[in-house]
């Protein structure tokens, strides 16, 4: 009767434990996606660079009438890094019956890529002419 009831007491315990984790698999996943600095260069039409950035942090126009964006973003990680990442949270997960959230999920959160700012001047055809890293790189 004992043994029954001591199997029965880790069986919930093992339930809770992996019910309760997966937070820090979940954050490994979502991490930003790795951005393609190499479009970041002289000559690049102003659409690619929008492509690969997204809508600018801001947009205005120096005083020789050429437009300049600000962007900021998260440099994240490629695919197989986050996939990586995820399936090694998740085997320590259930290696520690859960415990390893308490330190996965916290270094997701701080490892959670690098902040940038770049500025991106363009000449009068849409074409960048000055890159300036405000913010990471």
């Amino acid at each position: 009767m004992k043994v029954l009831k001591d199997v029965a007491v880790c069986i919930l315990l093992f339930v809770c434990c992996i019910s309760f984790s997966g937070c820090s698999v979940v954050m490994a996943a979502k991490q930003p996606d790795k951005k393609n600095l190499k479009v970041l260069n002289v000559g690049v039409q102003r659409d690619n660079i929008l492509a690969e950035f997204g809508t600018p942090a801001a947009t205005e126009t120096d005083v020789e009438g050429n437009k300049v964006d600000v962007f900021k973003f998260k440099q994240g990680f490629d695919t197989a890094t986050k996939a990586t990442r995820s399936v090694v949270h998740g085997v320590a997960d259930v290696l520690t019956l859960g415990l390893w959230e308490v330190v996965g999920t916290p270094a997701e959160a701080i490892f959670g890529g690098k902040d940038m700012a770049v500025k991106v001047t363009y000449d009068k055809d849409e074409r960048a002419k000055n890159i300036v890293y405000l913010k990471g790189k």
